[in-house]
């Protein structure tokens, strides 16, 4: 296992460096080739990478047509093989390359997995393509029928089949599946079976020339093939110095894991290059636990000839590690490739592993940086709430409904699907009855806004002070603070919710109505909510799958809309107030109720949200993460349109403390109040919060285990 106490290494939490390479080609010149081979094999080691692939026949050079049948070239070939070997060991990678490769009287198109000083294995091409411009059942037989053997290359006895799976023997989940260029093109690659046996990053080694639109066409099917077969997938393509007698190339690379692509490679670039990205295998098997189907069809599709896992170490950057082949999932298993010589030479120096991650990581999970995505995400995300509303308000015949309006963010971004939703019914808008209801502590600043938003929107707007019926309420209970003394503890601040919604509940029988509820998912995660009658129920919430800082940029795109323009000036006045209950009065230095400064920033909170709930993963992976995308604000993108006063940053004692917090108010004090929510549609892909969805955990849980993971694994 890798040491855990080396938290900033990203081989702690479960990422492996990969690489895919595009190495100048030369035509049948296998030394000219392997000395590609090696200058990359060696800058992937240099840049942390513990797996680099490349593209297929690329000792060889894969247009060369008869020149495959040649002996002197394929003796040539395999001699590189030997050298390769010796320079992933060094090097400290797993390097896969492509070769033609004799076994017995035939010829194969093989995919060479060198590791440790040692040719660990070699994968043949399955499907064969034989139309349009590829003729390669000329040259090659298809390996289909070679599931596991032993064969002799370069002096050495390695392995040879298509059941071979390779699999790191310190390193959970590093287990690497192989296919070649057509065989991703098969309606059943082999790949989908390789991952159904447990192999998490899966390699293509590819020729495919490239003719306008080919390129889009790859890249779709390594989207989706890492999405279906949930695993990582790292093509690399022939580029430069492949022969055009009839035919171009364009060196695509591409690394995709989940569906999601990490990283793509210049393409028709005339040099060498690497294309990296950082892939976690750690959240690929949290992702098939957690989808009973992957485990249903492995069930169903694999046979009880099973897969052979061949072992390699790769060993810290100092030291000689030995390289081994562990046994594999058969009763025929072939006898054990030879270890690596004990008289071998000290492996080179490298950099170290890990470090800063090589990988797209959002600040914002639910706030997609790209400007076009942002722009779908909110057009998505607001008709999903209007369009569960209007649902809703069919359903019960409802033709008016019941809102507060604080001119805070939440009961803004509500107001404004209500709106949207009562004029695709056709609806007046005079049938959502607003009301702000300002207590002890309400700003005019807040208050005004309020009035400005329901004027704007043309709603039927009204106001209800509280005060006196809280004043009340708290008499009767013998409360202090009724009796003038300044105690705002949490039945002060309790009263003043609960009636505002206790009111809008009578209004809403009054008006034979509905009250709409305003609560946001970022506040279900943190229970920051008064239960029952309080902000916590409604009749419907629109805004209960959707996080705090998505709503943010919902009501930035609102705003924007054409139709719009004359609430723009009151929106854009609602973001740039501070988010407060406005419960409690301000002090005495005029500094309002904060609730990021009770709960923590919701940037962060959103952060920890989905990846604690949607991926499952630890407190020091989470805070891991939230290091690399929070501690240096000009680091990365950011989404369009976020005010400078918002790019912050965080350095990891604050994550920490925060995130404590958020464990404890997460699994620890707030889950009853989401055993009782009112219905509400799901928006965003992490889920949501539903007692009858996503999410479901007893009442009476507790933080333990997620604070002493934190503590033992998060440096202070």
């Amino acid at each position: 296992m890798p040491d855990r106490r080396d938290f900033h290494s990203s081989r702690t939490h479960g990422f492996v460096r990969v690489a895919a390479a595009t190495p100048v080609v030369h035509i049948a010149d296998p030394v000219a080739n392997a000395a590609e081979h090696a200058t990359l094999i060696r800058s992937a080691g240099t840049q942390g990478c513990e797996l680099v692939v490349f593209p297929e026949l690329s000792l060889s050079a894969y247009a060369i047509d008869d020149l495959h049948l040649q002996t002197t070239l394929l003796d040539a070939v395999e001699r590189q093989l030997g050298h390769l070997a010796a320079v992933a060991g060094e090097a400290g990678v797993v390097a896969v390359v492509g070769a033609p490769i004799r076994h017995g009287d035939r010829l194969l198109n093989g995919a060479v997995v060198l590791a440790g000083g040692e040719i660990v294995g070699v994968v043949p091409k399955t499907y064969l393509p034989n139309y349009r411009e590829y003729y390669e059942k000329r040259w090659f037989s298809p390996g289909d029928d070679i599931g596991a053997e032993t064969i002799r290359l370069d002096g050495r006895d390695s392995w040879i089949g298509t059941r071979l799976l390779f699999e790191a023997d310190d390193r959970p989940g590093f287990v690497v599946g192989v296919e070649i260029c057509e065989d991703y093109w098969a309606p059943l690659p082999p790949s989908t079976r390789q991952a159904l046996a447990g192999a998490r990053i899966l390699l293509n080694l590819s020729a495919s020339n490239v003719v306008i639109g080919k390129a889009d066409e790859r890249a779709l099917l390594c989207a989706s093939q890492s999405a279906r077969a949930m695993a990582a997938y790292v093509f690399a393509a022939s580029g430069w110095g492949e022969s055009t007698t009839d035919l171009a190339w364009d060196g695509q690379a591409t690394i995709h894991e989940l569906g999601t692509r990490l990283a793509s490679g210049e393409r028709f670039a005339l040099d060498s290059h690497l294309t990296i990205a950082d892939v976690d295998v750690e959240r690929i098997g949290q992702e098939r636990m957690r989808t009973g189907t992957f485990a249903d069809c492995a069930r169903r599709e694999l046979d009880e000839e099973g897969y052979v896992r061949l072992g390699f170490r790769i060993p810290p950057p100092l030291g000689e590690g030995d390289h081994e082949v562990v046994e594999g999932a058969t009763s025929d298993t072939p006898p054990a490739v030879s270890p690596l010589r004990h008289d071998a030479k000290p492996r080179r120096a490298t950099s170290p592993k890990g470090g800063g991650l090589i990988r797209p990581l959002d600040r914002f999970p639910f706030v997609p940086d790209d400007p076009a995505r942002l722009d779908q995400d909110c057009f998505e995300a607001f008709n999903i709430q209007v369009q569960g509303l209007m649902r809703r308000m069919t359903a019960t015949g409802a033709e008016r409904l019941v809102i507060g309006v604080s001119g805070g963010l939440d009961s803004t971004q509500a107001l404004l699907v209500a709106c949207r939703a009562f004029d695709r019914l056709t609806l007046p808008r005079t049938g959502i009855l607003a009301y702000t209801m300002p207590g002890f502590a309400t700003s005019e600043g807040t208050k005004a806004n309020a009035w400005a938003l329901m004027t704007a929107l043309g709603v039927t707007a009204g106001e209800i002070d509280i005060k006196p019926a809280a004043l009340q309420m708290l008499g009767d209970i013998g409360h202090a603070f009724a009796g003038g003394e300044p105690v705002h503890d949490i039945t002060f601040e309790n009263v003043q919710a609960g009636l505002r919604t206790d009111y809008l509940f009578r209004l809403a029988s009054q008006n034979r109505a509905f009250v709409l509820g305003t609560g946001d998912l970022s506040e279900l995660a943190l229970g920051w909510a008064t239960y029952g009658v309080g902000d916590h129920m409604s009749h419907y919430n629109v805004n209960g799958g959707v996080a705090k800082t998505l709503i943010r940029h919902l009501i930035r795109w609102v705003a924007g809309r054409p139709e719009m323009a004359g609430a723009a000036a009151v929106l854009h006045a609602i973001l740039d107030t501070e988010i407060s209950p406005e419960l409690v009065p301000a002090g005495a230095d005029g500094k309002i109720q904060s609730t990021e400064g009770t709960v923590g920033p919701y940037a962060l909170n959103d952060f920890f949200l989905l990846h604690i709930t949607r991926f499952g993963m630890t407190p020091s992976k989470v805070a891991f993460l939230a290091h690399q995308a929070w501690g240096d604000a000009a680091r990365g993108q950011w989404p369009a349109n976020t005010p400078d006063a918002e790019r912050v940053e965080y350095d990891l004692a604050t994550i920490k403390a925060w995130l404590r917090k958020f464990l404890v108010r997460f699994f620890q004090t707030s889950q009853f109040k989401r055993s009782a929510l009112p219905n509400g549609p799901k928006v965003v892909t992490g889920g949501s919060l539903s007692p009858r969805g996503d999410w479901r955990a007893p009442s009476d849980g507790n933080a333990g285990a997620w604070l002493a993971e934190l503590d033992a694994n998060v440096p202070d």
